[in-house]
């Protein structure tokens, strides 16, 4: 197929080499609509960047040539071109194809398939029981669970793996437990990784977990869907099948109740990058608004628990920054610190504000959920629970932060 103007589909693209080969850069498409990973020379990155939808292949030659100094042939380009849709990494017919096939899959399954059990923790209930029990929070602890007051209407659970995060899992949960155990509804904000610019994301699936199926709460999901429009609620729907941050929560939720199903709305929240930049504000947000508005409407009346499954800061080389030794810890705990603040006071534009005013310089990806969280909830306030900074990289100069927290 001659695609005259390529354009790239969002993409993992990671640095990599091997011992005496040249460097080069592995391309993955994170939605999987096939099972491909190319690799191209790292000299080439100008060529992706050009793919873009604006350029056609002879403006890709001439610049690669002119600008960058690459000498490539029309050929080769094209069969560049050529290897790209072929792995579905273009937007293309190709593609289109394959995501359609790939969603209606999806939706034919019972209930949205488990992705990390496994791997990211044990299949069989009784053995996945086990490993959560086993996890301790004692020393990650900023306040004993029992000192706080007031009923848990949500909290904050991470989404960073368990085999790290798991004692800050357990805090959290812990202190959201007889709220979980209560609760005849759960809606779950979950980070999407791969999300388009302040998109938020249904699925009419019900989600799995060991213990048994977390129904989905199909009115309210409908009721959402109705005020954006199906097509904007559903556009990223697939994002679902890959996104791990809210089966992890699904199953900590699951377990806290001791295997007893309880309706959720899984919600996945797509990038702040715009409103960071400056270039929109979430508070006038059309999407934003209709969201919470349709929520409240549909949920009123029922014992709500809200959890915002969310990861704070992503620092050193692993995320593209400089190493981070102890003295950059020390400062991100502090930041981290001040914005626990902002989350325990209930303040979602105050929370938000403290990232848009810093460029969200630490990369805490937990933004969209912890925001749209606070924005449902409203008159809230909240106490941290644990946290903790794990590391990300085998050299420990990479980190992630993570925290507990509930809302009253």
């Amino acid at each position: 197929m001659n695609i005259e103007f390529p354009k790239l589909r969002p993409l993992d693209v990671q640095p990599h080499q091997q011992s005496g080969q040249p460097p080069m850069l592995l391309l993955r498409d994170p939605l999987g609509l096939t099972d491909q990973m190319l690799a191209i020379p790292q000299q080439l990155a100008p060529l992706l960047a050009l793919c873009d939808g604006m350029h056609d292949q002879v403006g890709i030659l001439t610049a690669l040539r002119v600008r960058w100094g690459i000498p490539i042939t029309r050929q080769a380009l094209r069969e560049i071109v050529d290897t790209l849709d072929e792995a579905c990494l273009l937007e293309s017919e190709r593609s289109a194809a394959a995501m359609a096939a790939a969603l209606a899959a999806y939706r034919a399954e019972p209930s949205r398939p488990l992705t990390l059990a496994g791997g990211g923790y044990p299949a069989d209930p009784s053995a996945l029981s086990d490993y959560l029990e086993a996890f301790d929070p004692a020393d990650r602890l900023l306040a004993e669970p029992s000192s706080h007051n007031g009923i848990v209407r949500g909290l904050i659970s991470p989404h960073i793996d368990y085999s790290r995060g798991g004692p800050i899992y357990r805090a959290a949960w812990q202190a959201a437990s007889a709220a979980a155990r209560s609760a005849d509804l759960a809606i779950i904000f979950g980070t999407d990784h791969s999300g388009g610019l302040g998109r938020v994301t249904l699925t009419q699936q019900s989600y799995a977990t060991p213990y048994g199926v977390l129904p989905n709460a199909l009115g309210v999901t409908g009721a959402v869907a109705d005020a954006l429009g199906e097509e904007d609620a559903y556009a990223e729907e697939l994002h679902h099948r890959h996104e791990h941050s809210i089966e992890l929560a699904a199953v900590w939720l699951h377990h806290v109740r001791q295997g007893n199903p309880i309706e959720v709305v899984p919600i996945l929240c797509g990038s702040f990058a715009h409103f960071v930049a400056g270039q929109a504000d979430p508070a006038h947000d059309t999407r934003i608004a209709k969201t919470i508005d349709a929520l409240t409407g549909a949920t009123g009346g029922r014992s709500v628990l809200v959890i915002a499954a969310a990861d704070l800061a992503h620092i050193g080389p692993a995320f593209g920054g400089a190493p981070a030794h102890a003295e950059q810890r020390a400062v991100l705990r502090r930041a981290d610190e001040a914005l626990l603040a902002q989350m325990s006071a209930g303040d979602a534009e105050g929370f938000f504000g403290a990232l848009r005013d810093v460029g969200d310089r630490n990369n805490v990806c937990g933004l969209p959920p912890i925001y749209m969280a606070l924005r449902f909830l409203g008159d809230v306030r909240g106490a941290a629970v644990a946290y903790d900074q794990c590391p990300a990289d085998d050299r420990n100069t990479s980190w992630v932060s993570v925290a507990g927290l509930v809302w009253h």
